[in-house]
């Protein structure tokens, strides 16, 4: 699994300005949530925003279950879900820039 922080956190989980980027490509729907919930319960007050990389296509199973598990109001922390730059990134919203 990649990390970054934006701070963006890079592969591993690395920090860059506000943003959480992960990555689970390759991963399993139950793998790739419990990192989420990881990174999403470590997250400092300075983060806004975690980006998941999960792919195009074997990575749908990965974003239907995001959406599944964090949607809805389901995740106190979560404020909004959304796509990102293209299908294969989901980002969880914390709080607005």
């Amino acid at each position: 699994m990649t990390i970054y922080n934006s701070t963006v956190l890079r592969s591993g989980g690395d920090s860059v300005s506000g943003i959480i980027e992960i990555d689970v490509h390759g991963k399993d729907v139950e793998t790739a949530i419990r990192e989420i919930k990881k990174h999403l319960n470590n997250a400092g007050t300075g983060t806004y925003r975690i980006r998941i990389i999960h792919g195009y296509h074997g990575g749908t199973r990965i974003r239907d279950g995001i959406w599944d598990e964090f949607s809805y109001g389901r995740e106190p922390k979560v404020k909004r879900i959304t796509m990102g730059e293209n299908q294969g990134i989901t980002e969880l919203i914390l709080r607005e820039f």
